[in-house]
C-alpha cells in the first residue's frame, strides 16, 4: 500500500515557538533544531508504516516555504516533494487516488483553539477560516483534501488539542500527542526518546486497522469564508472573480466541490499575502 504523509512543524517534537519553527533567518534562531526533532517524528512514522506493510512512502513537506526536511536524513528509500509554487492541492500536493492511506504529522490546532500551541488559520494574516460555516484548521482542510481522492486520513501526530481537533473530525483516526498546551507558547514537552517509538507505534497500528477509517469527504457545493488580520489582505483577494467581501476583513466565495473552493482558497491566500506586502 502506498502512503501519503504531509508534514508541519508546529506540533513536532520539542517545538513550543515560531522562534523554532520558521525558516533559516535570525529571526528564527532556534531552526535547525525544530528541523532536526521534525525529521525524527517523520522518519518514526515512515518506519511504522513499513513495518505494517506499506510499500511506498511519499511526503510532502508543508510548512512555509516547504523546505524543512533534509532528504538525506530521512528513511532510505522515502520519496519527497519539497519547495513551493508550483501544486494545485497545497499542504496535500502529489497525493492521488493511487495512496491507500494518509497522515499528517506535525500539525497544529485550528485558529483560536484554547491551550493550543501556535494556533493559527493555514496561512500568515488569515484570523479564523470557516467551512460550511463552520470553523476549520489545516487537520480538516488536509484531510478533506484527501478524502476527496477517496484516501483515508490513520494518523494525526500534534499538540493535544490539535489531536481532540482531529478525533472530533476524523472518526477511526490514530492520534499521538507530542505535547500538552499550557497557552500559545508554553507546554509540557514529551522527551524524543518517548515520542519516537510512539509515533512508530501508532503509524503501525493504524495502517494495521486501515479498515476502521474512510475517507473525510465534504459532499456536494461548497462555501468558504476567510477573515484576515488586516483590511489589507482583503483588499486583492476581494478582487478575484466571485470571490464576495463580507466587510473590510473577510471574503466568501461558494464553488460546486470542495476540490474546487480548496483550488479558489489557494488563489485568496495568495492575494492575501500579496496585499500584505502592498504597504512595504
Amino acid at each position: 500500500m502506498k502512503v501519503f504523509i504531509s508534514v508541519d512543524i508546529e506540533g513536532a517534537t520539542g517545538v513550543v515557538s515560531f522562534s523554532q519553527c520558521g525558516r533559516p533567518d535570525a529571526e528564527h534562531f532556534d531552526y535547525a533544531f525544530a528541523r532536526r526533532m521534525l525529521t525524527l517524528d517523520v522518519n518514526a512514522a515512515i518506519r511504522g508504516f513499513r513495518r505494517a506493510g506499506a510499500t511506498e512512502v511519499v511526503v510532502k513537506d508543508s510548512h512555509a516555504t516547504c523546505k524543512n526536511l533534509l532528504i538525506d536524513q530521512l528513511e532510505a528509500g522515502t520519496q519527497l516533494i519539497s519547495g513551493f509554487g508550483a501544486g494545485i492541492d497545497g499542504m496535500m500536493d502529489g497525493i492521488d487516488s493511487s495512496f491507500g492511506a494518509c497522515a499528517l504529522i506535525g500539525y497544529h490546532g485550528m485558529a483560536g483553539a484554547e491551550k493550543a500551541l501556535m494556533d493559527h488559520a493555514l496561512v500568515g494574516g488569515l484570523y479564523r477560516f470557516w467551512i460550511n460555516g463552520t470553523e476549520a484548521g489545516e487537520i480538516a482542510v488536509s484531510a478533506a483534501v484527501a478524502g476527496a481522492y477517496g484516501v483515508p486520513t490513520l494518523l494525526v501526530t500534534s499538540d493535544d488539542v490539535g489531536c481532540k481537533e482531529a478525533l472530533d473530525c476524523l472518526p477511526g483516526v490514530r492520534t499521538f500527542s507530542t505535547k500538552v498546551g499550557f497557552g500559545r507558547y508554553m507546554g509540557q514537552l514529551a522527551h524524543p526518546e518517548t515520542t519516537g517509538p510512539a509515533i512508530e507505534a501508532a503509524a503501525h497500528e493504524a495502517l494495521k486497522n486501515a479498515e476502521s477509517c474512510r475517507p473525510y469527504s465534504i459532499d456536494g457545493a461548497v462555501t468558504m469564508r476567510a477573515e484576515f488580520r488586516n483590511v489589507e489582505e482583503a483588499d486583492l483577494a476581494a478582487q478575484l472573480e466571485n470571490v464576495n467581501r463580507l466587510s473590510g476583513y473577510t471574503v466568501e466565495w461558494t464553488r460546486p466541490s470542495f476540490m474546487t473552493a480548496h483550488r479558489a482558497a489557494l488563489s485568496v491566500f495568495n492575494m492575501s499575502i500579496q496585499g500584505r506586502r502592498s504597504g512595504t
